[in-house]
């Protein structure tokens, strides 16, 4: 069994203080085996941001893994986006955009969907799409995990445009053997088994909101912990209290691997 704690969208430059330090507290008490972030770590990749996120960042104390979101590369600064977009974010967070952890239970591979040339709407390419495959291909009988900013689907009505590419990739992947993905950028929760079946083949789509920023959209701050099994995954939201004093447990949602691949299993008596 692991326990994995999914975090996305912090905005540090428009994150809300008074709730650091009960996440932080939230996250501790959960005990996870690694804490994942799913981009979107500052609202406008400055220097002083990206600090304030390292400084997140190494007060935990599990092992995490980060990728960028569209909000770690300049926005304003055309020609730095364009060049070297994610100077900063090497400096700060982490050299490699597409970082893996692999022990003898979990393979999580991270892919970066950041677009410099479309900021807001990201692509996933071919390559990254073959690099992710590669690595969870090697991933044995672990429970394979990917993480990206970016939705593979939106729900009807979301008026965000969904990232290029993301029907081809989410079925490479699918063939690849990921297991569960790992998204944000929407601010908005979701657990449910992807649209695309292939063969006995489903991946579970998690998206977590915002675990810090005041861009709410309608719900609240919140993040994930998910507690891992080979043919089950429990999926539980902690939201923030109204008070901002901690954060609560405010429901869950548990699925099984069968002969159809991820299925919720609902409640008894449902």
């Amino acid at each position: 069994m692991r326990r994995l704690v999914h975090l996305s969208d912090l905005h540090f430059g428009r994150a809300r203080p008074e709730l650091l330090d009960p996440l932080l507290a939230a996250i501790a008490g959960a005990a996870p085996d690694l804490v994942v972030v799913s981009g979107d770590l500052t609202q406008r990749a400055r220097n002083r941001q990206f600090a304030e996120a390292r400084r997140f960042l190494d007060r935990l104390d599990a092992p995490w893994l980060a990728i960028p979101g569209n909000h770690d590369i300049p926005l304003g600064n055309l020609a730095s986006r364009l060049v070297d977009p994610f100077r900063r974010y090497r400096r700060w967070i982490d050299r490699d955009l597409e970082p893996r952890f692999v022990d003898a239970e979990l393979a999580v591979v991270g892919i970066n969907t950041v677009d410099p040339l479309a900021w807001q709407r990201g692509r996933i390419g071919r390559s990254a799409t073959r690099r992710a495959a590669t690595a969870l291909a090697a991933a044995g009988l672990a429970t394979r995990i990917v993480v990206v900013h970016h939705p593979f689907e939106h729900l009807p009505g979301e008026p965000k445009t969904l990232m290029k590419h993301a029907p081809r990739g989410i079925e490479a992947l699918t063939r690849a053997g990921a297991d569960i993905v790992l998204s944000g950028h929407l601010h908005a929760w979701r657990a449910e088994p992807a649209a695309l079946r292939i063969g006995e083949a489903r991946s579970l789509l998690i998206q977590a909101g915002t675990g810090l920023s005041t861009r709410l959209r309608g719900e609240e701050n919140d993040f994930n912990l998910l507690t891992i099994l080979p043919a089950a995954v429990t999926v539980e939201r902690f939201t923030a209290r109204a008070d901002a004093r901690s954060f609560r447990r405010g429901g869950a949602a548990e699925f099984l691997r069968t002969a159809e691949g991820w299925e919720r299993r609902q409640p008894p008596g449902a």
